[in-house]
């Protein structure tokens, strides 16, 4: 009976061993990410080098994570949230490259909604990330909610919410070619505080297709010869050029058809 409680005794003290292992073992070798972790490393692989923005509870994560990658990404703190959709506006008018911008939930993206209008009259790429709740509270009026969503899809070229961690990369891969492509303008993704913290294995695959989304249309050749008719019988013909001449890069070629 001695011997048989001892063998019983050391095969429990094994199975902890073990158990110990396996756990110090998964530990190490866990690559995930978090959803903030994927936020920044997937800003990094569109090029992105500055971000404008103000921070907020439901945006904390990302701050915190903002942090190990300042050698990256360059943060340029605001006084006030819509200081940073302008800020960012201008600097993608300027770049050429899509301007972001951060923002927390409620009122901290309720404040954005003029910086994203002018981003969208004046057809400038810019990626605004906004934070919400976590996801068990959506819909329950919690503290600082706000359908950020339903306020800026007027205003927007796209907008979306993502409540897991596993689907940062591929909806801000979306987010940047929306902007970039067609007419620029801006883009909107809110999400949660939950998937900002999530773990989630990263894969981040530029975008450069969406099958229900066509930037390139074609031209209307019976259009463009009414035009060239009307021209030709014009006697004091006027030129009004918009912004779209600038971002297609087409001055040279309204000079020459000046």
């Amino acid at each position: 009976m001695q011997d048989r409680k001892t063998i019983r005794q050391y095969s429990m003290k094994t199975a902890k061993v073990k158990e110990k292992t396996n756990k110090t073992t998964q530990v190490e070798t866990d690559t995930r990410i978090s959803g903030a972790d994927a936020i920044l490393q997937s800003l990094i692989i569109e090029g992105v080098d500055t971000v404008f923005g103000y921070p907020g509870g439901a945006i904390m994560p990302l701050y915190d994570k903002l942090l190990d990658y300042e050698d990256s990404i360059k943060h340029i703190l605001v006084r006030h949230e819509q200081g940073a959709a302008h800020a960012a506006q201008a600097f993608g008018m300027v770049s050429g490259k899509p301007g972001v911008c951060l923002a927390t939930s409620g009122p901290g993206a309720t404040n954005l909604i003029t910086g994203i209008a002018n981003a969208f009259l004046d057809s400038v790429p810019t990626v605004f990330i906004t934070a919400q709740v976590v996801s068990y509270l959506i819909g329950s009026d919690a503290f600082q909610e706000t359908d950020i969503i339903g306020i800026s899809m007027p205003v927007t070229k796209w907008n979306c919410q993502v409540k897991n961690a596993a689907d940062i990369p591929d909806t801000l891969a979306k987010a940047f070619y929306i902007a970039k492509t067609g007419r620029p303008g801006p883009v909107l993704v809110d999400i949660t505080k939950d998937a900002q913290v999530e773990k989630l294995d990263f894969n981040y695959r530029k975008c450069d297709y969406l099958r229900s989304y066509n930037p390139r249309l074609p031209l209307k050749t019976k259009a463009l010869e009414s035009a060239a008719i009307m021209i030709n019988h014009a006697e004091r013909p006027l030129i009004l050029a918009g912004h779209g001449v600038l971002l297609s890069g087409g001055g040279k070629k309204l000079l020459e058809f000046a």
